[in-house]
């Protein structure tokens, strides 16, 4: 069999890495135009392989519309008031609809494929090149993690690129044929990643590189997936079709079992490489960044734009950029105080570039975060408290006045997003105000406020917990147009409790003291300390642990452990992915409530979206079709159904 469309045969880009050596322990990486076949026999060319592999995480993991897809039209976010159809189409509310031609929906696919087959060509030729297994298993850990990726994206995927199955494929193919979700498990994504698991060392051989407790977490979490898949609890359709049968003779019970024992012994094994951190504050305050809990990430930095992958300056708004954060950031910078612009742009983790494309619903500030006051995840997910920094822009004035006419310093609180609705009524302008963005005022308050109530698509609290961070702004405002110079989070050391009790809820027979409820336990005891409180901007020293327990259910459910999920990864791109696997996305996320477009609204408003069962896999990008030489009967039988 032959395949496929992807021009970059052999992992082709615009900057490619060569892993020259080691640069404070960090992967050395140098401008590469082309990757040919025969590098790969060669020592550099593995090296040079393995790197992009890395690399390659940027393409995804920051990039702002595979992001959008991930979490817009979930019970994490709709649509913002600056969305284009981008962000319209994915939020199935009537506003757009996806597509084949969308474009958010076909990110994944062109940038994987490239890197399957450098993986490829890396397991095929490093042990002739005389590298060990414990480096190959780096790619064969790739391979898998991007095979998982297509399969819960698009269902069934090829596994021959035109060599053969899992072969290195040197020559351009315009003909492919999708494998099944089964055997893309079975063939692909189990081999290597149990490879991977015994091959790889205990602690990364350089800072970010993966590990053995990484692939612990990707197999426990492709077992669960495909566990769910085999089940299908609400008939949803697969692609290809196929029976939900494992070609390996096992039934899902055996699949949730694997993934509660392989994800518990990540927990038990990780030794002193990998733990929780002791706060909630500490695992996502930038200051932290690459701490013990961060399993994987698309690394950047500040210090070399060859390194960082894009510039250090501004923003090109595409990848490698780590440009995400800028969508759930509303535009701060219309706020005024006597007139003047009281919150600048500014380059520091509250703030960043304001893109109002995407915007957290309602729902989330009632209902995901109810608890405010014990659990520490709400204060460390959001911007809460918008603080004036005019003086950083040059102008001297010691005090603006501010809500009712009362005077406010620089670092004081220009607006505050309430935690819940006052038991005195706010008093909103009927536009946009004297403070410009239609946020209101109560007695004796300096600062304009806004209640979860009146959370819109145009005014709504950021996301502080992937806000960028420079050490270089000085007394200024920094760099606020660059993309973030942070590592994005793809994988944390916390999931393996949550895996675990998943399968656990689903009928794994668990250990001693790791039930679904004390598993769940341990997290939620996490979030209930304080060291830091970001909307008062002090210091808070509070453990609110047993409390936090206390309010555990007796008895766990799926819909609990999700709601657990948001509250811990909210933002951070796991929703779809985890409302797919459940098939809960319906269930979950088809109303929310929102504000309007414009400054002032505060009426909620009820939405309701049209969640169809074969929507829960994405189409085949149309231009994949169209470049591939087939009949029109092969092209449409290629395509997801309903997506024709």
């Amino acid at each position: 069999m032959k395949l496929i469309k992807i021009k970059t045969i052999v992992a082709t880009a615009l900057l490619t890495l060569v892993l020259g050596g080691c640069n404070d322990n960090i992967l050395d990486e140098q401008p590469r135009s082309i990757y040919e076949p025969g590098y790969f026999k060669t020592e550099k060319g593995v090296q040079g392989g393995i790197t992009y592999m890395y690399f390659h995480l940027r393409n995804l993991y920051g990039q702002a519309y595979y992001y959008n897809s991930l979490i817009t039209g979930t019970d994490e976010a709709t649509y913002g008031a600056s969305a284009d159809g981008n962000f319209k189409d994915m939020d199935l509310s009537g506003a757009g609809s996806i597509i084949s031609t969308s474009y958010p929906t076909s990110i994944l696919w062109g940038t994987v494929f490239p890197n399957i087959n450098t993986a490829s060509g890396v397991i095929e030729n490093a042990a002739a090149a005389g590298f060990a297994e414990s480096l190959i298993s780096e790619a064969r850990f790739f391979r898998a993690f991007d095979y998982f990726l297509l399969v819960q994206t698009y269902g069934g995927v090829p596994l021959d690129l035109g060599a053969g199955e899992l072969k290195f494929n040197t020559s351009t193919s315009r003909f492919s044929v999708r494998n099944t979700v089964p055997q893309v498990y079975t063939k692909a994504i189990f081999p290597d990643l149990i490879k991977a698991v015994n091959n790889l060392p205990t602690a990364p051989r350089l800072t970010g590189t993966v590990t053995k407790t990484t692939a612990r977490l990707f197999l426990a979490k492709a077992y669960l997936t495909y566990a769910w898949w085999l089940q299908n609890p609400n008939n949803i359709p697969t692609y290809p079709e196929t029976p939900r049968v494992d070609p390996d003779g096992h039934d899902a019970a055996w699949y949730f079992q694997q993934a509660y024992n392989v994800a518990t012994e990540g927990i038990d094994g990780a030794g002193s490489t990998y733990a929780l951190q002791a706060t909630y504050y500490d695992v996502n305050v930038a200051t932290n960044d690459r701490n013990k809990e961060m399993l994987l990430y698309a690394d950047h930095t500040e210090k070399s734009e060859v390194y960082n992958g894009s510039s250090l300056t501004f923003g090109s708004g595409g990848a490698p950029d780590n440009f995400a954060s800028w969508m759930l950031t509303w535009n701060y910078t219309d706020l005024k105080s006597s007139g003047v612009f009281s919150v600048q742009r500014e380059a520091v983790q509250p703030l960043g570039r304001p893109w109002v494309r995407m915007a957290p619903t309602i729902n989330v500030f009632e209902k995901t975060f109810a608890d405010k006051t014990n659990d520490s995840r709400y204060d460390g997910t959001f911007t809460t408290v918008y603080r004036g920094n005019w003086n950083k822009a040059g102008n001297a004035s010691a005090t603006l006045n501010n809500a009712n006419g009362l005077p406010v310093a620089p670092g004081g609180a220009i607006l505050t997003f309430l935690d819940s609705e006052p038991s005195t009524p706010i008093t909103y302008p009927s536009g946009s105000g004297a403070n410009n963005v239609g946020a209101g005022e109560l007695p004796g308050r300096s600062d304009y406020v806004i209640s979860p109530r009146g959370i819109s698509r145009i005014v709504y609290p950021g996301l502080w917990k992937i806000g960028p961070y420079r050490t270089d702004n000085g007394t200024g405002l920094g760099q606020p147009n660059a993309g973030s110079t942070r590592p994005f989070p793809v994988a944390k050391f916390s999931e393996f409790y949550f895996v675990a009790a998943e399968a656990a809820v689903k009928g794994a027979t668990t250990k001693a003291g790791k039930s679904a409820r004390e598993l769940i336990n341990v997290i939620r005891a996490r979030a209930g300390k304080w060291r830091f409180d970001n909307n008062g901007n002090v210091a808070k020293v509070a453990d609110n642990s047993a409390a936090m327990i206390a309010a555990t259910p007796a008895t766990i459910d799926i819909n609990y452990i999700l709601e657990e999920r948001s509250r811990e990864f909210y933002g951070e791109g796991y929703r779809w992915f985890d409302l797919v696997r459940t098939q809960k996305w319906e269930e979950l996320a088809s109303s929310y409530e929102i504000c309007g477009a414009s400054k002032g609204n505060h009426t909620a408003v009820k939405v309701n979206r049209t969640i169809l069962k074969y929507q829960y896999i994405r189409p085949i990008p149309q231009g994949q079709i169209d470049a591939m030489i087939m009949t029109p009967e092969q092209k449409k039988a290629y395509q997801n159904p309903s997506y024709n």
